[in-house]
């Protein structure tokens, strides 16, 4: 019998594409072995074992393939370094950005300023072929350059050790106005939601945008102790993260938090960290409102609440149901997730509703007049009389109407 090497090459490449189409233990395989042994006077396992020992195809390729001809490779990478730079420099919202034939114009004909200096490059030395196809194989396409770096997803470890708060407008229109409210006020739902576990707790409330005190009094509902809900969510957390709104520019919010020992987080501002996108949204606080927005109040179609306070207890009665829903994660309810990663020392309880209004006051430096009054929204407030002229620092209470001063470390009233 011929021995295996005797079977040409080709052959050899003819039959093994022609079994690469067939699966592993299709009978045509051996019919297609059995028919070259046939043809080379040969066994089978000869053809199978010239099928392993064959030496694979080898594309050819020039003996300077991948090097430019006109330059070396390393100022061929630079130059494409200024022109991929170019194009990202020029690049505006909508994606537009210099052509390359443009980019190489510009080299040519007046130069770019870079750190090494003016760098010109000498005209028809840079084609436009050319500069794409190393653009391609050095990764500075634009369209590369613009892919970034994937998102990390973060979770808590312990319950309470991050919050996420947010404002959103209700799609209930048809709710009567309360009478206090101001004209331009519209139907907000306020939400926190526990990082770890998913707990959610909102309310609804009547005011004309994101307000600070409607958020401090919020916050304060959802880290008071509820003896009588089923919402176990309670407590003061470690760390607020909310958007760059309002409520987180606030001074007052800042020192309240600050008072309660409480982080705020925000997100970091649009191109604050070179082409990658910053701002990125609260999701796990945005779910929540479509959930009760698609969820509950499009029973409202149904039978509409007459005022606030109603649907604000349908709405604690919802919660309850929404926190006993499956963990996004784990196989248990949000809320045994929120009791069983309670922190070792437990969460830390909310101080009482007059202490927390002591925090929330607005510092103003004002003079005393000559007969120790001083003027506050029309209103004349009387203080001691040895502060007559001087200056002090007046708190304004935002829950409490009262009004404090300090003079020297020393303090009057209210």
């Amino acid at each position: 019998m011929a021995e295996y090497g005797q079977i040409p090459m080709e052959t050899l490449i003819l039959l093994n594409n022609q079994m690469q189409d067939l699966p592993a233990r299709s009978p045509k395989r051996q019919v297609l072995i059995k028919d070259v042994a046939t043809l080379y006077h040969v066994s089978s396992a000869t053809v199978r074992r010239a099928l392993k020992q064959k030496t694979p195809l080898r594309y050819a390729k020039r003996r300077d393939y991948n090097q430019p001809r006109t330059m070396t490779q390393e100022k061929m990478r630079y130059y494409c370094e200024l022109v991929a730079a170019l194009q990202l420099r020029t690049t505006n919202k909508k994606g537009r950005h210099l052509s390359t034939r443009e980019c190489i114009r510009l080299l040519q004909e007046s130069g770019v300023d870079t750190p090494d200096g003016l760098i010109k490059v000498p005209v028809g030395q840079l084609k436009v072929s050319t500069v794409n196809r190393y653009l391609k194989r050095f990764g500075y396409t634009h369209r590369s350059l613009q892919i970034e770096p994937a998102a990390t997803r973060f979770q808590a470890v312990y319950s309470n050790d991050c919050w996420q708060f947010d404002f959103s407008p209700s799609d209930l229109k048809k709710l009567k106005k309360p009478q206090n409210a101001p004209e331009n006020a519209v139907l907000m739902l306020a939400s926190i939601i526990d990082d770890r576990s998913g707990v959610c707790y909102q309310e609804y409330h009547y005011v004309p945008g994101e307000d600070v005190m409607t958020a401090l009094r919020f916050l304060f509902n959802a880290m008071s102790k509820r003896t009588n809900s089923k919402n176990v969510l309670q407590g003061i957390p470690k760390m607020i993260y909310l958007d760059n709104g309002p409520v987180a520019k606030s001074h007052v919010f800042k020192r309240v938090m600050g008072y309660l020992g409480v982080e705020i987080k925000t997100h970091m501002p649009k191109g604050s960290d070179g082409r990658r996108t910053t701002s990125r949204s609260k999701g796990k606080v945005e779910r929540p409102f479509r959930t009760v927005k698609e969820g509950l109040e499009t029973l409202y179609h149904f039978h509409t609440p007459d005022d606030v306070k109603e649907i604000n207890q349908w709405l604690s009665h919802y919660l309850v149901r929404y926190n006993d829903m499956s963990h996004r994660r784990e196989d248990h309810s949000r809320t045994q997730d929120w009791l069983k990663n309670l922190p070792p020392e437990g969460y830390r309880e909310m101080c009482t509703w007059e202490r927390f209004c002591t925090f929330a006051r607005e510092p103003e430096t004002r003079k005393v007049s000559k007969d120790a009054c001083v003027s506050i929204q029309g209103v004349n407030w009387q203080v001691a009389a040895e502060l007559a002229g001087q200056e002090v620092i007046l708190y304004w209470g935002l829950f409490d109407n009262e009004l404090y001063v300090d003079y020297n470390e020393q303090h009057y009233g209210p």
